[in-house]
């Protein structure tokens, strides 16, 4: 473990090899001494090495990068395609340069004898413990394509979910940003030429058009420290969630509470604790290891304080039912399925029917959630902005009826 944790540089080296024909690459190494002894047990005589000063290529590796990865490797496994040709043909496929560089670095490592769980287990950013003791635990046994399969459909479920989640959180913040933003617009730029042109009247406005004017004269003055307090405290907010534990376990208990959305994150923890563990428990991994994986991919305190109560409980001869229900987070129906999987020896079977039941639950949820807010969002920008636009306009009617009277 000492060798993962040695800091790395990505190197660019040039030189020929054994019939004097030019070739460059570029390498992940210690120091410009491991590139040489590597590329000349390769048959290269170096030439030049020059170190980079950024790690990472251009480009981003995302979780769904990863993903495409994992499934790609476990169908050229199945197909019977050696390792290192399906790092080399993913890699050379691969239009995010990030992931290009991240594979080959990964088959530099095995290369040099290394195997694959441990060369996975340097890039902690990318692949995360459970995705790491999987792998080892398919290398060990034989059956890493099967293992790689099964990691690949539970990444690509965990994506789906989380995807499913953000897309029903993102519309209506999103809608609401651009309400304010218009609504900010209006105030500024619109109501005050409007109320240029009611001082020519002469007469009194209407109470909801001088409350307009009067927060319009409001915004105007004070627009920049409005947005410049939204801005900084929006960026102090995920600024000090990042470095506090407190506040992230008191926003996840808060998300939880949440009316409609709590109901929905909550079975997408469900979902996503079952879907962990069984995947964990059917590799063979032992139920307590395997549940310190599952905290870590849980996603919130309130179920991994929860899991690693149940962890602590089983490890001191608890049954894992009885140790979910101490724990008082979950539903009856999934208690009552993890005990008929414990006592019918199909634990992961079980598991993985209160994942499929519970991600489709999300799905008839985040379903019913955006025809719910459709309406509702469209009822409030109604109100918000039709309501300015009338205030605005009623000084208009009276002034009409009066010269109308008038004639």
């Amino acid at each position: 473990m000492a060798a993962a944790n040695v800091k790395q540089f990505v190197f660019l080296w040039e030189g020929k090899d054994r019939k004097g024909k030019a070739l460059k690459g570029e390498m992940r190494a210690n120091g410009e001494a491991v590139v040489n002894a590597t590329l000349r047990r390769q048959g290269v005589t170096v030439t030049k090495i020059k170190k980079q000063s950024a790690l990472a290529g251009k480009g981003r590796i995302t979780e769904k990068d990863i993903s495409l990865f994992t499934r790609q490797l476990a169908t050229m496994m199945k197909a019977g395609v050696p390792l290192l040709q399906a790092f080399d043909i993913v890699g050379k496929g691969h239009n995010n340069p990030a992931v290009a560089k991240l594979l080959s670095d990964i088959k530099n490592d095995v290369e040099t004898g290394s195997s694959l769980s441990a060369a996975f287990r340097k890039y902690p950013l990318h692949f995360d413990a459970l995705f790491c003791n999987l792998v080892a635990a398919g290398e060990q046994a034989g059956i890493l394509d099967a293992l790689l399969d099964r990691l690949a459909t539970y990444k690509e479920k965990i994506l789906a979910i989380k995807s499913k989640i953000k897309s029903a959180l993102v519309y209506p913040v999103s809608i609401l940003v651009v309400a304010f933003v218009i609504t900010a617009v209006i105030m500024i730029f619109v109501v005050p030429a409007f109320k240029d042109l009611f001082s020519s009247f002469g007469a009194d406005l209407p109470g909801p058009t001088v409350i307009v004017i009067n927060i319009s004269d409001f915004f105007v003055k004070w627009w920049l420290a409005i947005f410049g307090s939204i801005g900084f405290s929006l960026w102090y907010f995920f600024y000090t969630w990042k470095r506090s534990e407190k506040l992230q376990a008191a926003m996840d208990r808060l998300m939880l509470r949440l009316p409609i959305f709590g109901v929905l994150i909550r079975k997408a923890t469900i979902a996503r604790f079952a879907r962990t563990l069984s995947t964990m428990f059917a590799a063979g991994v032992p139920l307590v290891e395997a549940l310190d994986s599952v905290a870590g991919a849980s996603g919130n305190k309130v179920y991994f304080d929860a899991t690693k109560k149940i962890q602590s409980e089983v490890s001191t001869g608890t049954s894992l039912t009885v140790a979910m229900q101490n724990a008082d987070v979950f539903p009856n129906m999934v208690l009552q399925m993890t005990a008929i999987g414990e006592e019918s020896g199909s634990l992961d079977a079980m598991l993985t029917k209160v994942a499929d039941f519970y991600e489709g639950e999300v799905d008839d949820a985040v379903a019913s959630i955006s025809s719910l807010m459709e309406p509702v969002i469209m009822v409030v920008l109604g109100v918000l902005i039709g309501g300015l636009v009338v205030a605005m306009y009623m000084p208009i009617f009276k002034m009409g009826k009066v010269v109308s009277g008038g004639g």
